[in-house]
């Protein structure tokens, strides 16, 4: 193409967005100071801002802050966590796409190019604030554990990362306040999977129990319904709220039940999948709130166990569940030891079954309901068991009421346009992605328009009002 060929199409792209902010003029002239709420803030935004200059023209992630951009976007993967030691970015596999050059990171680890965020926001403190939407290229509720990469790993990499400047979900309010009360901070936003998404703001399960010792150590049990045990460990805090800090799988099995001594000493017992063969097994609470289990054994036939420690202070545990072809309970005495249990005396009793859903210790008690799991204590109402909320989770079009509900980031390809302005009707912060020409300009625009070339003269023209 000729050189004259080439000016004359840029031309037309810059006439074409100056008309436009002609005929919207408040676009060409929309308040850009710190009194705007964060949510009719319009930021210059990139769409897989990893990828630099290998799959558009962007440059790198500080090229792009230097540039104004305010919302980045890495494209995360998780299934080689335990072997890679981190998430990793790329666009259709980890690694794909991923553009190296002029200061971005060598290496595909997430870490490192959170890392180049927080450096890049810490030199700059008055910056207007930083969005970083991930996008779970995977679904990161499968991973079973905190080695492996699960919610709790990834909560427990952006607090690292950001510390302070963490613009943090379970803090806010309705809505985010003014860009002034932002500046200097960093939003992370989850996008992408969609059961991963909910599985951030919710778990689900069957069958719940819950243990709490005289430490204010909490830990729930339950099946997902389909024969697969999970376990969440916490703790009742000052104000007798839960806050929830690991979460894993932990065997196979329903109708699970827990004890809990004021040692760490977990005591668990539970039915097969199928059949009435009862198995139990030992675990070690530790104070970053993970569990060691052993291996489970099989102690009996029956339906419906229970457990308890008889001397919180020691050992001694007493289970009861119910035979599996009559009314009649049964007993076990025994003694948990550092990986196993050791069964004593074994005995029909007209005793009750210990109760599994509500627990008490020194004082505080905790209840737990199962279906979207929620735990209740004696001084706070049910709250979700979940993860400390530090990222924002956004909605998309076609998603479910959950993802909808509460959410203050929504997103759809720019070319849905109603979905856009649908979104910004409704006050919360919405992302356009691929937003790759003006013609995609909404009135209002989006808040993210996510763009591919940043650097384009139209681009460029139609944020010249956005906040950086």
């Amino acid at each position: 193409m000729t050189d004259s060929r080439v000016k004359g199409r840029l031309t037309v792209a810059v006439a074409t967005a100056v008309t436009l902010l002609a005929a919207v003029p408040h676009l060409a002239h929309a308040a850009s100071g710190d009194d705007l709420p964060f949510a009719s803030a319009v930021f210059r935004a990139t769409h897989n801002s990893y990828s630099g200059n290998v799959a558009g023209a962007r440059g790198s992630i500080t090229q792009q802050l230097d540039a104004g951009v305010r919302f980045l976007e890495l494209d995360v993967w998780s299934g080689d966590y335990a072997s890679a030691g981190d998430y990793r970015i790329g666009h259709a596999k980890a690694g794909d796409q991923v553009d190296h050059s002029n200061g971005n990171p060598a290496g595909d680890q997430l870490r490192a190019w959170l890392t180049t965020v927080n450096t890049w926001s810490e030199a700059h403190p008055a910056a207007a604030p930083i969005t970083v939407l991930l996008d779970l290229k995977d679904d990161v509720t499968g991973r079973t554990s905190y080695a492996n990469g699960n919610f709790v790993s990834m909560n427990a990499e952006l607090g690292d990362v950001f510390g302070d400047r963490l613009v943090r979900s379970q803090d806010t309010a309705a809505q985010l306040g003014p860009v002034a009360a932002l500046r200097g901070r960093v939003l992370t936003v989850l996008s992408g999977n969609a059961t991963a998404r909910v599985g951030y703001k919710q778990d689900n399960g069957s069958n719940p129990a819950v243990a709490v010792n005289g430490r204010g150590q909490v830990v729930e049990v339950h099946d997902n319904g389909s024969g697969v045990l999970w376990y969440w460990t916490g703790v009742y805090q000052s104000d007798g709220s839960l806050t929830w800090r690991r979460h894993g799988r932990y065997d196979t099995g329903k109708a699970p039940a827990v004890a809990l001594n004021n040692d760490g000493t977990v005591v668990e017992v539970h039915q097969a999948p199928s059949g009435n063969a009862l198995w139990s097994r030992v675990g070690r609470l530790d104070d970053a709130g993970e569990i060691t289990w052993s291996a489970s054994a099989k102690y009996d036939t029956g339906v419906l166990p229970t457990i308890a420690f008889t001397d919180p202070d020691g050992t001694a545990i007493r289970e009861i569940h119910r035979s599996q072809s009559s009314t009649q309970n049964w007993d076990w005495k025994g003694t948990a030891g550092a990986t196993s249990i050791t069964w004593g005396a074994h005995a029909t009793t007209s005793d009750a079954r210990f109760p599994t859903t509500t627990a008490t210790s020194g004082g505080r008690s905790v209840t737990v309901t199962g279906g979207t799991l929620s735990a209740a204590t004696d001084r706070v109402a049910a709250a979700p068991i979940r993860l400390p909320q530090l990222a924002f989770v956004e909605y998309q079009a076609g998603d479910s009421a959950t993802l909808k509900s509460g959410s203050l980031f929504w997103a759809a390809t720019a070319s849905n346009k109603s979905f856009v302005l649908s979104g910004r009707a409704a006050g919360v912060s919405v992302r356009g992605w691929d937003f790759d020409s003006a013609g995609l300009a909404t009135v209002p625009l989006a808040n993210f328009p996510a763009t591919n070339t940043p650097d384009a003269a139209w681009y460029r023209t139609l944020t010249a009002d956005a906040v950086a």
